[in-house]
């Protein structure tokens, strides 16, 4: 339970610094200068106003300065990375190399789904530190087996495996729609979560990232927020597929309800 609370809280503080990367790495602004200020009337944020969570409550979700109201972005942000952390550190405490992989990933994973969700776009340099975490994480990978040569292989074979996948639906997409239907950042992150999660691993990410994107673009439709034709970003769901998997593997087999026996 202390490691749970504990585990918690330096996700809310995390969470706080993701903020900062959302808003200030697709501007290339540096997320270490200027401190903290308000998007809105650029007043500095004291110390106390910027407590995860708790300062959001206690101003009742507006700027101290302006008035001005906080997007709900930034405590949902805090709250869902300290989640994700309480659960990834007590699921994998006693495999600390593995951790040290997963976590960060994660991190990178939830703000790749944001930056997306607002820009449409994601850095080839996410996937690139993701594929990377992947790779050194790989001789404590618990998906993996073998000696060390062996788990490398299974790393690189999950990425090229994820990679081809997308790359794949992006030319049926193309095909179909006669349009772009995945973006070429969709297919360096779903290499890069290969990385991780190997070949079983991405293919259950991409059935339920489908499965994700469908219910969001389908409540879009009903609230008349989208049409059929609207561009919809892919890589938010492949984050939440792979966020699944960093905590517990879905191999393929589990989708498949009707097993001849």
């Amino acid at each position: 339970m202390l490691t749970a609370f504990i585990s918690f809280s330096f996700g809310l503080l995390m969470g706080s610094f993701l903020n900062v990367c959302i808003a200030r790495l697709p501007k290339d602004e540096s997320i270490l200068w200027p401190a903290s200020r308000c998007p809105k009337c650029l007043a500095p944020i004291r110390f106390y106003d910027n407590i995860p969570l708790l300062s959001f409550l206690l101003l009742k979700g507006k700027c101290r300065a302006c008035r001005a109201e906080i997007s709900l972005k930034y405590p949902a942000v805090e709250l869902f990375t300290g989640v994700v952390t309480a659960l990834l550190t007590v699921k994998w405490l006693a495999n600390p190399a593995w951790l040290a992989a997963a976590l960060p990933a994660a991190y990178v994973l939830i703000v790749v789904s944001v930056v997306d969700f607002e820009t449409m776009l994601i850095s080839d340099a996410f996937s690139l530190a993701i594929f990377l975490l992947g790779l050194g994480g790989s001789l404590g990978n618990p998906y993996f087996e073998g000696g060390w040569a062996e788990r490398l292989g299974s790393s690189v074979a999950g990425a090229a495996a994820g990679a081809g996948f997308i790359w794949g639906l992006a030319l049926l997409g193309r095909q179909i729609y006669k349009k772009e239907a995945v973006g070429e950042g969709d297919i360096f992150l779903m290499g890069a979560i290969g990385s991780l999660c190997g070949w079983q691993g991405v293919v259950s990410c991409v059935i339920m990232a489908s499965f994700f994107g469908s219910v969001y673009g389908v409540s879009l439709l009903l609230l008349k927020r989208a049409d059929r034709m609207s561009h919809m970003p892919f890589g938010p769901f492949l984050a939440l597929g792979a966020l699944i998997n960093l905590y517990a593997l879905v191999k393929p087999e589990t989708f498949f309800f009707l097993v001849p026996f």
